[in-house]
């Protein structure tokens, strides 16, 4: 085989998701396919990559079975970090850095897998490759549980997040509903700015479920008095309310609502506010308004490593997000980033193309206001339609001393 000039290095970015690995497995099977010599992993992003941390990715992946054992093992098999790079004119020197350790490994081809704050690092990279003249080539390959990436239908990682709280939260109105007194539940969802997952709860009703009764997305304005208002009047229907509600909801001023409850608020490098507590806080509130029996439950991690319940059609498109990302790259292809155009709800098909990156990063895509319906308090069904085609399908995990197995760096 004749052997591609150059060698590859990859890096996974952000929060991680149950097929993040799927997509890696992807970017080095055809890279491998393709006669790259050697495919290093940054230890934890670029962050890792700045200290020279990468790891020869075939000690680690050596046959077929570690591939499929990969693909089904969650979260970020190199390793994550939330960095923010800075701009070139903040520190020069940190981009003479990365292009001086990708020398010093001979490395021409540069993959980024994660969401907005990553195809920032993408963004910025292949830019100054250009200003500078040079050949290394950069691509970023989608993930995200939050879906809230812009140009592309959806995110690897999207649909099996969904898939988890869909399921999920059948199985809490199912616990609810055992008992004669009332009550009322709150479940938080992830998404941040976006409602894509907490949408994704109304998945959930069907002809053996009734789905949660009230949706709370980041989109529409949250106000305590008519949230008491919606509740009491679906409580005086039923003995039993569900509400799922997410973390990003934000009050008139601009406030998360968890912020009320909270001393003090972390923000990462990018300036993202750690979000948490919605659920419980407004459990206490109901209880207090109305005096009924009241649960806050906060899904948090669960909804983004719980690859027992993956979606098939999530996990290979993530591989192939990862492996067409590499043939971009070998055709010559640089500063795009890989995405889905969706040609068709019923058969379900997509198209996987590349983009400007340029015109991705930092732009945050959320919920269309003609899905969202009943005063700010459900989804369409054209949300159902885009939605459920993602959930498809199941991957059973390679299971020994009855749990799952997973593959893991030293």
């Amino acid at each position: 085989m004749t052997l591609v000039k150059g060698n590859v290095v990859v890096g996974q970015s952000g929060g991680p998701t149950s097929v993040i690995n799927s997509s890696l497995v992807g970017v080095f099977k055809a890279a491998k396919d393709a006669g790259v010599e050697k495919i290093y992993g940054m230890r934890n992003g670029i962050e890792g990559f700045l200290n020279k941390k990468v790891v020869d990715m075939s000690e680690y992946v050596k046959n077929e079975l570690d591939i499929e054992l990969l693909k089904r093992t969650p979260s970020s098999f190199l390793g994550t970090c939330r960095f923010k790079l800075p701009s070139v004119e903040e520190s020069e020197a940190t981009y003479k850095l990365l292009f001086s350790i990708m020398e010093e490994l001979d490395i021409k081809y540069f993959f980024y897998i994660g969401g907005n704050d990553s195809m920032d690092t993408i963004k910025k990279l292949s830019n100054y490759a250009e200003e500078i003249g040079s050949d290394i080539r950069f691509m970023g390959v989608p993930k995200t549980i939050d879906n809230d990436l812009a140009v592309t239908d959806h995110t690897p990682g999207y649909g099996s997040a969904a898939k988890y709280i869909a399921s999920a939260l059948k199985e809490i109105i199912r616990d609810v509903n055992t008992y004669p007194t009332e009550s009322v539940t709150v479940v938080e969802i992830m998404g941040r700015n976006a409602g894509w997952l907490t949408a994704a709860a109304a998945l959930s009703r069907a002809e053996d479920c009734p789905g949660p009764d009230l949706i709370y997305l980041p989109e529409v304005t949250f106000d305590y008095d008519r949230f008491l208002e919606q509740v009491k009047a679906v409580k005086k229907k039923k003995t039993s309310v569900v509400i799922a509600v997410s973390e990003g909801i934000k009050l008139a001023n601009g406030e998360y609502v968890c912020e009320d409850n909270k001393q003090a608020t972390f923000e990462d490098s990018f300036g993202h506010k750690s979000l948490g507590g919605t659920a419980l806080y407004l459990a206490d509130f109901i209880g207090a308004n109305l005096g009924v029996k009241s649960r806050g439950i906060v899904f948090s991690t669960l909804q983004r490593c719980a690859s027992h319940i993956v979606s098939r059609r999530d996990i290979t498109e993530a591989f192939m997000a990862g492996s067409e990302a590499v043939q971009a790259a070998l055709n010559g292809e640089t500063g795009k980033m890989i995405i889905f155009t969706r040609t068709s709800n019923e058969p379900y098909n997509i198209i996987c193309s590349t983009y400007d990156v340029n015109k991705i990063a930092n732009i945050e895509k959320v919920v269309p206001d003609e899905w969202i319906i009943n005063d700010g308090t459900y989804v369409s069904d054209e949300f159902l339609a885009y939605c459920r085609p993602l959930i498809i399908g199941e991957l059973t995990p390679f299971m020994v001393d009855g749990l799952p197995r997973h593959l893991f760096l030293d």
